[in-house]
């Protein structure tokens, strides 16, 4: 068995600069055990990186870029999902 695990991270950016401000994540660590919790909603006040470039200089690798939204004529202010989201992974050695 691999002692490589997984983990992802889930950013949703202010704007879709990748030096933006970073006002949602998720975690999702494949290396903690089993019996461990993940991270849960409001577990955390400030996220763990400024900006996406925050994450990239600390190793985590980009593997899916915010698609731009479309908003269509007389909706431009209504309210939706989030939409600068941005998937980063990277790999961490367990003993």
């Amino acid at each position: 068995m691999s002692n490589l695990r997984q983990q992802i991270l889930i950013l949703h950016s202010f704007l879709p600069d990748l030096e933006s401000e970073i006002v949602a994540w998720a975690l999702y660590d494949a290396a903690l055990p089993e019996d461990q919790q993940q991270m849960n909603t409001g577990d955390q006040n400030q996220p763990p990186y400024r900006s996406v470039l925050g994450a990239m200089r600390d190793g985590w690798f980009v593997i899916q870029t915010a698609a731009l939204p479309v908003y269509l004529r007389g909706q431009e202010h209504e309210s939706g999902h989030l939409p600068y989201e941005y998937v980063l992974e990277r790999r961490v050695s367990v003993s």
